[in-house]
Order: structure tokens, then C-alpha cells, then sequence
């Protein structure tokens, strides 16, 4: 059997929060919180792929790996390909991406997803959970996924679509898709060098790019989303709900 890894990509750039990553919850910075759940998970290596000094520096004063990367990358996925070949393992046949903006997910959702890859032989998976409020459907914030059957704890559905927010014909079985993928390393190869679609550019959304090209995706249930923090309201709850949790 290979190796799996958890590659985390972050940067400071982010548009409608600046310094994401480096904003603390409870004295601790997101993205330490992200790696300390991707470590917990013990399915392989962490580590973080990141443009920014000043993440990698912090990153290393809290004895975790990180990988300078290129600061021109289009997306998330494109500098974990550059991180996964500066890292030279040919060991590793599975890399699970994981976003570094979702400090509170747990641990047994990423070995779950890492599980279920490796159990059926898939290419690309990712994690979904149930949409709870109605006014999640109308957040362009929330991406949901459709799946043509029901999820449920025991199954691996191929994804229909992704989008951010609902229309008219997309009914039946809509989930609040989690910012996680794993990639096995040769359709990541083919992912990154694939020309973006009209979908994932006018929706934003990366993973369009395969539906586009054919490639399938399958999700799996989850039962307790994390929050990913994309505005200073979410900084706001996910503070609240952790603090909680102390």
C-alpha cells in the first residue's frame, strides 16, 4: 500500500478577509488549528504549502512542515501540486488537500474520507454534510454539492454538480460541501495540466474543472460540518462555537 498526505494551502491574500490564516482562536492561529486536526487525523504527513514568509515562518516555530511555494498559482490545488513535487515521495499515491480555513474540522472526517479512497479505488473524493437552514441554500458563501441518490454514513456517491446558489432545477439531494478533496497523485497530475472550464470560472469553483473533463467525484456524508471561515462573520461564530468547546 502507498502513502497518504495532508497537504494544507494557505496564503494571506484572501479578498474579503486579509491574514486569514494568522487570526487567532484562542490565542492559537487558524492554522495551526488546521494542521494540529490534520495531524490528529494519523493518516500520513502534514504539511503546509505557502507563498507567505511570514506563514512559513510560523509554521516552523510550531515545529510543523511547510513548502515555499510560487506566489502565482490560479488555484488551491495547483500549489499543492507544487508542494507534493517539491516533497518527492514516490511512495505517496494519495493526497488529501485540505483547506486551511476549517480549524474546528474533526479528525475522523479527514481519516474517513482517506478510508473510503482507498476502499473503493476512487480518483477524487471530497465530504458533504446536510444543509440544517433553509437560508444556506441562498448563501453564495456555502457551496453545496448534488448527488442523484440520497447520502448516506455507509456510501461514496458520484457528485453531480457544484454550485453556490440553488435554482429551480436543482432539487432532491443538495449538501453543504466541505472544502476538502483527496487526489490520487496521477489524476492530480492530470487535474492541475486539464485547461479551466466555463463552469469553474464563472462559478469559482476548482472542481468543476473535472466534472467538465469527465473526471468523477465522489462525496461521503458527514455529520458535523466545520465552518470555513470566509468573512469576518464566520471569523465571529467559529470563535464562539470553539470557545464553547474549550
Amino acid at each position: 500500500m502507498g502513502k497518504s498526505v495532508i497537504i494544507i494551502p494557505s496564503r494571506l491574500g484572501a479578498k474579503r478577509l486579509p491574514n486569514k490564516p494568522l487570526l487567532e482562536i484562542n490565542n492559537i492561529p487558524i492554522i495551526i488549528h488546521a494542521i494540529n486536526r490534520a495531524k490528529e487525523s494519523k493518516i500520513g504527513e502534514v504539511f503546509v504549502a505557502t507563498p507567505d514568509k511570514e506563514i512559513f515562518d510560523l509554521v516552523k516555530r510550531n515545529s510543523a512542515k511547510v513548502i515555499l511555494t510560487e506566489n502565482d498559482h490560479a488555484t488551491g490545488t495547483d500549489r499543492v501540486f507544487e508542494a507534493y513535487k517539491k516533497i518527492n515521495n514516490k511512495e505517496i499515491d494519495l493526497i488529501i488537500n485540505l483547506q486551511g480555513d476549517m480549524p474546528n474540522i474533526e479528525p475522523n472526517n479527514i481519516s474517513k474520507l482517506n478510508k473510503l479512497m482507498r476502499e473503493t479505488g476512487s480518483k477524487i473524493g471530497t465530504l458533504a454534510a446536510k444543509i440544517s437552514k433553509k437560508d444556506e441554500l441562498k448563501n453564495p458563501n456555502i457551496v453545496k454539492t448534488k448527488t442523484k441518490e440520497s447520502l448516506n454514513n455507509n456510501n461514496f456517491l458520484e457528485a453531480e454538480d457544484f454550485f453556490r446558489i440553488q435554482n429551480l432545477e436543482k432539487n432532491g439531494n443538495i449538501y453543504h460541501h466541505l472544502g476538502i478533496y483527496a487526489f490520487t497523485t496521477n489524476i492530480l497530475e492530470k487535474f492541475v495540466n486539464l485547461e479551466r472550464s466555463k463552469n469553474e470560472i464563472d462559478r469559482n469553483l476548482e472542481q468543476l474543472r473535472a466534472l467538465d473533463s469527465g473526471i468523477q467525484i465522489n462525496v461521503a456524508l458527514t455529520s458535523s460540518p466545520p465552518l470555513s471561515i470566509d468573512t469576518q462573520e464566520d471569523f465571529e461564530k467559529i470563535k464562539l462555537l470553539m470557545n464553547l468547546k474549550k
